[in-house]
């Protein structure tokens, strides 16, 4: 499943989602996380759904790759949505001792899968349509009004930016490392919890290693490039807004104005 996962990586392409300024990007990504929360009937989840299955499709990358995304969170995803299934109030349609199934259970279970399903998702939109650069050039310039409190901007943005870019290489790494210990006897998939354990230990060690040895090698990259910070440096590429990031914020707003509208008309049910 390691090698599977894809979420981090960055899928060069000349897309709608693609030419979008990373800022706005961002920013819609920000509001979009506030209005999937915000929709408490199934007209306004519907709304959101459709939203970012509407991004997924211009994206035009394949969708099995937000599937692979998925995965890493599937049991997550089942497992909350088991606990709020008798988690519910109301008049039980099926009991069974202290476990009980009602109509709000049900919903919100479909709500909560939902959600973090809408979520992911549109965070794989992000980060497959915006390069690691992209990504620190913009959240460099959305934190920029708080360099007047002497806050490190560009560092971390540079290390928020990095930290993405290396997910997927970690996770190639553990596969790596995991086939090995396989190869030399290793099981790590039978015996009871405690067993499971310590047969992690074999693999995290090396992991460990592997990423202080890599961090340790861009560091000394950065030294040798005369690496000193934000402070006087200029980029390659800048980035502007157009028409696509205005119509694109219309966009935004009219699924927020949606959400509201369905708020407002119809009832609640979670």
């Amino acid at each position: 499943m390691v090698r599977d996962v894809s979420f981090g990586q960055y899928f060069p392409g000349n897309s709608i989602i693609h030419k979008l300024d990373p800022r706005g990007k961002i920013l819609m990504f920000i509001a979009y996380i506030v209005i999937i929360f915000c929709a408490f009937n199934y007209a306004s989840l519907a709304i959101t759904t459709a939203f970012i299955a509407f991004v997924l499709i211009l994206t035009k990358i394949p969708f099995k790759f937000y599937l692979k995304s998925l995965k890493v969170i599937i049991f997550i995803v089942i497992f909350t949505s088991v606990l709020n299934l008798f988690y519910g109030a109301g008049e039980p349609l099926w009991q069974w001792w202290i476990l009980k199934i009602t109509w709000d259970g049900i919903n919100r279970a479909v709500f909560v899968s939902v959600r973090i399903t809408c979520l992911i998702i549109a965070s794989s939109c992000l980060t497959f349509t915006t390069s690691p650069t992209e990504l620190t050039d913009a959240i460099e310039r959305l934190m920029k009004p708080l360099k007047a409190i002497h806050f490190p901007v560009h560092e971390v943005a540079m290390m928020m930016s990095l930290a993405l870019r290396f997910i997927p290489t970690l996770l190639e790494e553990t596969d790596k490392i995991m086939s090995a210990q396989k190869a030399r006897g290793a099981n790590t998939d039978s015996g009871n919890i405690i067993k499971r354990v310590k047969a992690l230990v074999p693999i995290l060690i090396p992991l460990f290693v592997s990423a202080f040895r890599r961090a340790y090698d861009i560091a000394m990259a950065m030294e040798c490039r005369c690496y000193r910070g934000g402070a006087g440096r200029t980029r390659m590429k800048s980035i502007h807004m157009g028409a696509r990031d205005t119509v694109s914020f219309i966009a935004t707003a009219l699924v927020i104005a949606g959400v509201i509208v369905c708020n407002i008309m119809i009832p609640a049910v979670v």
